[in-house]
């Protein structure tokens, strides 16, 4: 089922806007505060609405983004920025940039805000974007851990009643897909779903493959409630109760969202 906010861009990119403005920054200030000396790289920028809110700050922004009709909205966004040099927009696989041809200096901060879970290879990606980050550099991370109630955002199947199941995602994934199917689910929309299947990202291994590949979290906050839920629900946020975020089999099932700051340790 699709919501009407992913269809109405410029409700959506208010909302993102909004949710950096009100939730995120003042989460990565407690860690790195925003000055408008900073450089800042979003992976997955869509149509820019959470950068916006930094280079609202007077901060550099560089936004990097797949999908060339989210990139074209994203540079209306950013028209005046962009004619001041203080955006770059770049329509590209992560992967494919070059680090001497496409960027000029290193980022402060990489924001990765609903991208972490839809990436192949978490701990490649990791370790790969310590070469974007100059010494001591932030990633900020906002991600639903894979056994949240939609977890495999089934919220967007097209199927009424099974874009309101929670769970289900986490069924074997042969049954998984049976059941997609026996649903009426397009083939195009069963891969959508499987893919995130298998790129989901719990707690424990997010913060496994932080360690592995040299990051120290400086600060993390558990939601019960999502801040985007305030947008798209009119559900107020909710930081999770201290104690059921201390207990994985709790936790784990109902925190909807977390939010990390990483920082960059030098390899031994």
């Amino acid at each position: 089922m699709a919501f009407e906010f992913h269809k109405n861009k410029d409700k959506y990119i208010k909302w993102q806007y909004e949710n950096a403005t009100n939730y995120v920054i003042p989460f990565i200030e407690k860690t790195l505060p925003i000055t408008k000396e900073l450089r800042i790289m979003e992976v997955g920028c869509a149509e820019g609405g959470v950068l916006k809110a930094f280079t609202d700050r007077g901060c550099f922004g560089f936004g990097v983004e797949l999908q060339e009709s989210r990139l074209e909205l994203a540079k209306k966004v950013f028209e005046k920025e962009l004619t001041e040099d203080r955006v770059k927009l770049m329509g590209k696989d992560i992967y494919d940039m070059d680090l001497e041809k496409d960027i000029d200096e290193k980022f402060d901060l990489i924001l990765l805000k609903d991208v972490i879970e839809h990436i192949y290879d978490q701990d490649k990606f990791l370790h790969y974007i310590r070469s974007f980050l100059k010494p001591k550099g932030h990633v900020f991370f906002g991600f639903p851990p894979w056994q949240m109630p939609f977890g495999g955002h089934q919220q967007l199947v097209d199927h009424k009643l099974l874009s309101k199941i929670p769970y289900y995602h986490m069924l074997p994934m042969r049954i998984y897909k049976s059941l997609l199917k026996i649903a009426g689910e397009s083939d195009k929309k069963i891969e959508g779903m499987v893919e995130i299947k298998d790129t989901g990202i719990s707690i424990e291994r997010f913060e496994k493959l932080a360690a592995k590949n040299k990051f120290s979290i400086p600060s993390k906050e558990f939601y019960l409630f999502n801040p985007i839920y305030k947008y798209k629900f009119n559900l107020e946020p909710r930081v999770q109760n201290t104690l059921v975020g201390k207990v994985p089999v709790l936790r784990n099932f109902l925190t909807t969202c977390v939010y990390y700051m990483i920082q960059k340790e030098e390899l031994v």
